[in-house]
């Protein structure tokens, strides 16, 4: 069997363990699709909360950026991670107090007012659009690059299975679902970074093999990276910033409220 046939299989079983978990765990009521009927447990919940975190905004953009700007790249995790951490603390109770299933609803029902709920509608439709547009083209990138199709095939495919286990369960079904992309997602990450700090350092933890030194060496891993994309013109991986530290406090901040709002 050669390589390309087998990754069509892993990700046609992929593509089938999703809308099998979403036929499975359909909804069958507003509040099941809505909300997966309130019975999700928290574990459960952050599961799938971190599956929604590791996007292809994060799988593939945000790997890029820190590779490329080092430790200044590290605002890009702090600001989509604080965004949730905004989002958990000062909505999601309110919304759950208030027995909405959607934050149009919450708002206006809170301002008593149907023009604003339009507004949310309205900043809602504009944050999705733009943000699916992004993921989208993600999608259509990691398709292009292992299903040996063009970015646009794989964008249609992408669209079709998540249109597929969001219809057939709602919020239940994506919530199970993505606990099950959770799982790959987090084997994706982390069983490569295991073995490439096995093979440069001996140690099987990535986050003690960073700081430790290279096998039958007495340079250290970080300090070889350093020097690794110095040479190839970029800044040193461990002390570039971007810009100012008050620019990179801005920028996480923003990156907060932006995710926090989407």
């Amino acid at each position: 069997m050669d390589l390309q046939t087998t990754i069509y299989i892993g990700v046609g079983l992929s593509f089938a363990l999703y809308i099998g978990i979403a036929i499975w765990a359909r909804a069958g009521s507003t509040s099941e699709f809505y909300a997966a009927g309130g019975s999700v447990h928290p574990v459960t919940n952050g599961m799938a909360t971190a599956a929604d975190w590791m996007s292809a905004a994060s799988f593939i953009s945000m790997a890029g950026l820190i590779s490329n700007m080092g430790y200044g790249g590290g605002l890009f995790l702090m600001g989509w991670t604080g965004g949730y951490v905004l989002l958990a603390m000062l909505l999601a109770p309110y919304l759950r107090k208030f027995g909405k299933f959607t934050v149009p609803q919450f708002i206006g029902d809170r301002f008593y007012s149907k023009s604003a709920s339009m507004v949310a509608v309205i900043c809602l439709l504009t944050a999705s659009i733009t943000y699916i547009i992004g993921q989208m083209t993600g999608v259509g990138v990691a398709f292009s690059r292992f299903l040996g199709v063009s970015s646009e095939v794989g964008i249609y495919v992408g669209m079709g299975i998540v249109f597929l286990y969001a219809v057939f369960g709602g919020m239940k079904g994506i919530t199970y679902t993505q606990v099950a992309q959770y799982i790959v997602l987090i084997l994706a990450y982390t069983v490569p970074a295991i073995f490439i700090s096995l093979q440069l350092t001996g140690m099987p933890l990535p986050q003690l093999g960073l700081g430790s030194n290279m096998v039958g060496t007495d340079v250290s891993l970080l300090s070889k990276l350093d020097m690794v994309v110095t040479d190839l013109g970029f800044g040193q991986y461990t002390t570039t910033t971007a810009g100012s530290t008050l620019n990179m406090f801005v920028y996480t901040l923003s990156l907060m409220i932006g995710t926090a709002g989407l």
